[in-house]
């Protein structure tokens, strides 16, 4: 018997409501879409290998308007650069030659807007065939406008006449690379219909595959970004059933559901970095509101890393300890603090000064980002007690007892081998730091200063940016006696960001800090340890270069299996609590 189509969805509808809805929070992925002639357009292939692997896709509009990139990037756990026309040479600042196809210049700068944007915010990014293209143009690198003309010797077919799901030659992967851990292999037959390709790969980045002819098939980010980016058209292959490509797309839906589980993380709890010397640039004319290239923490970078709060600090050099030099350090302590009242005064509207623990979760539902103040370098009271009032007075929620010098508080890391301590006048300070509630900071105190403050203070200490020795034999980091016997007065380690405190030899990555901070939490527990990156004071790292990829810190938590909770205390919740503790009468 015949069926007919019918028209009437009632059945459907109410078989979806038949059971209480348990639906898998999937992530949302923005696909570029070919477009022109006022007709938008996106071939099957790449949405069902979303489906596929589990993601929502979401095809991006044509728009010229940067604020409405902006928000749609928002609302988006990945993006995928999706193939199509030839990319015009002339934002690559070449001039176009004969053998150049057909070009869309509106979506070539809304795309090279978006992948850049989108690495900002550190967007998982998927480039295919011009996809991949164009990340590399995005990002610095540079690109043959035709293969066949420009590059030497002889190619193979890169234009295949078989149908787009077949494979018509193969690429030779490497085998340190991501594409060789998702198949397993060091020949991968690929389809191929391009006759553009990367000339050079752009900075942060490296070639993971290329074809027999040496045309560049793969590349992969070198600084633990999610992004990659493949010649070929692995969403084709879907189309005939045939899952070969997956992995590609698996993996890709893993990175964007891990980007998206970081993301409400930070939205429900308070993100605190514990030490940023961003003041020490005031005087290079920085912009706080703008992405400003010479600091690593301002507005944009805070809003696109997800970090709610940091504590800026009034850093001193230790300089010489007359009497006129020390009314000088407590006078530029004064100014300092002065430069950032008034910095945080002209952008209001979007950053706040916060003086205690309560006030950060105030500011955050209000959208706004926090500063709380520090001083580094006890050597900004002098000789004269009363200034520790005098700048908790002002809001110092901290200050570091010493820096690279020994002061007339304690001895200095950096002189460990004269075991000086806490002199007579520091325990005073460390007394009247109790009595005011401005918490003790020991990183850069040495030794013998660590274990007497511990044993003079009468509330907890922390260590605001210091990384653990046991790990990179560095005197400015603690030692496992140490980080216990600061755990055993309840107070916090901090890990430090700074290459030279996390690795002896050679350039520190993330993997080098998240082993720093897995170190310390199993010596002190996970009540004790928190993150205080040093930016813009020698802090920033491959992976966590500056605020704007702190949320990529969350997610190698995640990837460490680290409970919502553990990741919260990491975030501020251990280091806040002794600052509450400290600040109540």
């Amino acid at each position: 018997m015949k069926t007919f189509q019918t028209f009437d969805i009632s059945a459907e509808y109410d078989a979806i409501h038949r059971t209480f809805p348990c639906h898998k929070d999937a992530p949302v992925i923005g696909l570029t879409g070919n477009y022109q002639d006022g007709v938008c357009t996106l071939l099957e292939g790449y949405f069902a290998s979303i489906l596929k692997a589990g993601g929502v896709p979401f095809i991006i509009p044509p728009s010229d308007d940067c604020n409405i990139l902006i928000n749609t990037l928002n609302s988006l756990d990945g993006l995928v650069l999706t193939g199509g026309a030839d990319i015009n040479p002339l934002f690559l600042g070449e001039e176009p030659i004969k053998e150049l196809h057909s070009i869309n210049p509106r979506r070539d700068r809304q795309e090279l807007l978006l992948a850049r944007l989108a690495a900002d915010r550190q967007i998982p990014i998927l480039g295919i065939c011009r996809g991949m293209q164009l990340m590399n143009a995005a990002f610095g690198g540079t690109l043959y406008q035709d293969i066949h003309s420009q590059m030497e010797g002889t190619r193979i077919k890169h234009d295949q006449d078989l149908g787009r799901s077949y494979a018509s030659h193969t690429v030779k992967i490497e085998k340190d690379s991501l594409l060789y851990k998702l198949f397993g292999t060091e020949t991968l037959p690929v389809n191929s219909f391009h006759h553009q390709a990367i000339k050079d790969v752009a900075p942060g980045f490296r070639v993971t595959a290329c074809a027999g002819d040496g045309v560049l098939e793969a590349m992969e980010s070198t600084e633990y970004k999610s992004m990659l980016g493949v010649q070929w058209h692995p969403e084709c292959f879907i189309l005939q059933d045939d899952e070969c490509m997956m992995p590609i797309f698996n993996w890709f839906i893993g990175e964007a559901a891990s980007f998206r589980e970081a993301k409400r993380l930070h939205s429900r709890m308070i993100t605190l970095d514990s030490h940023c010397d961003t003041p020490m640039f005031f005087d290079q004319g920085i912009d706080f509101a703008t992405r400003d290239k010479k600091i690593l923490v301002d507005l944009h970078k805070m809003s696109e890393g997800r970090l709610d709060a940091t504590i800026m600090v009034a850093y001193l050099k230790q300089l010489e300890r007359t009497d006129e030099a020390l009314l000088a350090a407590t006078a530029k302590a004064d100014r300092i603090l002065n430069e950032i009242e008034e910095m945080v005064a002209k952008n209001c509207t979007a950053v706040d000064i916060a003086y205690t623990p309560a006030d950060l979760p105030l500011l955050k539902a209000a959208g706004k980002k926090a500063i709380m103040l520090g001083i580094e370098n006890g050597y900004a009271i002098g000789k004269d007690i009363t200034n520790v009032e005098h700048f908790r007075n002002r809001g110092v929620v901290y200050m570091t007892l010493c820096h690279n010098g020994n002061n007339d508080i304690c001895g200095s890391a950096r002189y460990n081998e004269e075991g000086l301590g806490v002199s007579a006048f520091g325990e005073q300070v460390i007394r009247e730091m109790n009595r005011v509630g401005m918490m003790v900071d020991v990183s850069h105190a040495g030794e013998k200063s660590f274990y007497d403050a511990l044993e003079i203070s009468s509330r907890p200490i922390v260590a605001s940016h210091s990384s653990a020795r046991a790990l990179c034999d560095h005197p400015r980091n603690l030692t496992d006696g140490q980080l216990k016997a600061l755990a055993a007065k309840g107070g916090v380690a901090q890990v430090c960001l700074y290459s030279g405190f996390l690795r002896k030899e050679g350039e520190a990555d993330i993997k080098d800090a998240i082993e720093h901070l897995n170190h310390m939490v199993n010596v002190m527990g996970i009540e004790h340890v928190g993150i205080g990156t040093d930016f813009d004071g020698d802090g920033g790292i491959i992976g966590c270069a500056s605020a704007a990829e702190l949320i990529n810190f969350t997610r190698r938590l995640l990837l460490e299996r680290y409970s919502e909770e553990s990741i919260r205390l990491i975030w501020g919740g251990n280091f806040l609590r002794v600052m509450e503790e400290v600040q109540r009468k």
